[in-house]
């Protein structure tokens, strides 16, 4: 609450000093400057950045963990349906070897010249 109730006041005094002119602004905006590099907001701001680095880092990780695994199983999917034999199809048949050669030319990195 006590939050909400800061960002209320700051936006309050922001359109009460642009009602009071450009002298009013600049006194609000030097007020607010020395509140936010103020020791105690500082270190609050420190306290958001590192419960963020602890708390968000593991959901990242997470995220990328059940990205990576879902590609995974999407490649293996297309692996298995590209591996097997269709009945009555006497086409070209993909070998294990030609799909390895496949995934390492689609993900080579392109170089410009």
């Amino acid at each position: 609450m006590g939050k909400l109730t800061f960002i209320a006041g700051l936006a309050a005094g922001y359109v009460l000093g642009a009602k009071a002119g450009t002298g009013r602004y600049e006194q609000i905006r030097r007020t607010s400057g020395k509140v936010w590099n103020s020791e105690p907001v500082q270190k609050q701001v420190g306290v958001a950045k590192e419960a963020a680095r602890t708390k968000a880092a593991p959901v990242i990780a997470d995220l990328v963990s059940d990205a990576a695994k879902a590609t995974g199983e999407r490649l293996r999917q297309g692996r298995t349906i590209a591996s097997e034999a269709v009945p009555g199809d006497d086409g070209p048949t993909t070998t294990p070897e030609d799909q390895r050669n496949a995934w390492s030319a689609a993900t080579r990195p392109t170089t410009t010249g």
